[in-house]
C-alpha cells in the first residue's frame, strides 16, 4: 500500500495504532483503517477531507487516544486506500465507505461520535439517509465543511464574487498539475489557501506533506465531484445531535456554510467559530476540536456494551 509522507516525530506525527484493518466497501473498494486507544473507551470515528489522509488527524489523536477508542480511515484514493476504478468517485461512494467503516470497524451494538472534516463532513451529509449512520452514530461533528455551491462560495482567488471568480477557482482547484515536492513556495501557497495567518511553520509543513502526497488524478477526480456537489437536501436527514465548527478565516468553506448548516440541522447542539483560523481547524487548534468531540461524547456517547467488547476481543485475537 502507498504510505503518506507524514512527519515521523513531533506533535504532527501520527501515533502508532493499536490495530490496522482493511475495510471493504459496497463496490469492493478497499479502505485502510486504523484503531487507536483503549478498547473499553468511548468510540469516535474520524473522516478526513479532500487530499488528506489519516495522518491529518495526528494532533487530534494525540488529544483523544488516552481515553477514547478512535477509528480513522483513508478515504478512497487517499493515503493507503487505493484509487477506485471508473465510476468510483461520487458522494454515494463516500456514503458507502463510511457505513462500511461503521459496520466493520465498530463492534456490533457499539455507537460512536462521528466526525467529518471538509470532504469528511460532506461524507456524513451524503450518508444522511443511510440507516447504518443513524444506528451507529450517537452524535456528529461537521468541521470546516459545506453542503453545496462550494466553488462559488470559496474565497481562494482574490476576486469579487461572481462568474469569473467561480470559473478561475474551478480551474485552480480541479487542476491535474502535479504538486511536486514540498518547497517553500508550495508551503506559502498552501498556507494562504488552507490556513490562518497564525499557522506555525510546523503545522504548514505537516499539512503540505500530506496534501502533496495525494495523487494528482485522485485530487482532480474528487475536485470534480466537489464542484458539482449539492447536499442541501440531506442536511435535514441528520437527525442526531450535531455540532458545527468553522474557522473565521476559512477560504475553502467560509463561515456562511457553517451558518447554513446550523440553520438546517434538526438537532444542532452548537456552533464553534474559531477566530483567525483557516480550513485546517483540526491541525490549527486540535485542543478546540477535541474539546467539542469530548463534549459530544460526554453528552451523547453510549457506554460500552460488554457483549460487544467480547466480540472485539475475539476479532483482535484473529488479526
Amino acid at each position: 500500500m502507498r504510505r503518506s509522507a507524514a512527519l515521523v516525530t513531533g506533535p504532527y506525527a501520527p501515533p502508532v495504532p493499536a490495530r490496522e484493518l482493511t475495510v471493504v466497501s459496497a463496490d469492493g473498494s478497499r479502505l485502510h483503517a486504523e484503531v487507536h486507544g483503549p478498547q473499553d473507551a468511548p468510540a469516535v470515528v474520524l473522516a478526513h477531507g479532500w487530499t488528506c489522509s489519516t495522518a491529518f488527524w495526528a494532533p487530534v489523536l494525540h488529544q483523544l487516544t488516552a481515553d477514547h477508542r478512535v477509528i480513522v480511515y483513508d478515504q478512497r484514493g487517499h493515503g493507503r486506500s487505493p484509487a477506485p476504478g471508473p465510476g468510483g468517485y461520487s458522494h454515494r461512494a463516500l456514503a458507502d465507505d463510511l457505513v462500511a467503516v461503521l459496520d466493520q470497524a465498530l463492534p456490533p451494538g457499539r455507537r460512536a461520535v462521528v466526525v467529518g472534516h471538509s470532504l469528511g463532513g460532506m461524507t456524513l451529509m451524503a450518508a444522511a439517509g443511510r440507516p447504518q449512520l443513524h444506528e451507529r452514530a450517537a452524535a456528529l461533528l461537521l468541521c470546516s465543511t459545506g453542503a453545496a455551491r462550494l466553488v462559488e462560495r470559496a474565497r481562494v482567488v482574490p476576486l469579487r464574487a461572481g462568474r469569473l471568480r467561480t470559473r478561475v477557482q474551478r480551474a485552480v482547484l480541479g487542476s491535474r498539475a502535479p504538486l511536486g515536492p514540498v518547497t517553500p513556495l508550495g508551503k506559502r501557497v498552501l498556507r494562504y489557501v488552507t490556513m490562518g495567518r497564525g499557522a506555525e511553520p510546523a503545522m504548514v509543513e505537516a499539512c503540505a506533506r500530506i496534501v502533496h502526497a495525494c495523487p494528482r488524478t485522485v485530487r482532480a477526480e474528487w475536485a470534480h465531484v466537489l464542484a458539482e456537489l449539492d447536499l442541501d437536501a440531506r442536511i435535514a436527514g441528520l437527525t442526531m445531535p450535531t455540532a458545527v465548527i468553522v474557522g473565521t478565516a476559512d477560504r475553502l468553506t467560509p463561515p456562511e456554510h457553517a451558518h447554513a448548516l446550523v440553520a438546517g440541522l434538526p438537532r444542532c447542539v452548537g456552533l464553534t467559530e474559531l477566530p483567525g483560523l483557516g480550513h485546517m481547524t483540526p491541525v490549527e487548534d486540535p485542543a478546540a476540536v477535541s474539546g467539542v468531540i469530548r463534549g459530544l461524547v460526554a453528552a451523547h456517547g453510549q457506554p460500552v456494551e460488554p457483549a460487544a467488547e467480547a466480540v472485539t476481543d475475539a476479532e483482535e485475537q484473529t488479526t
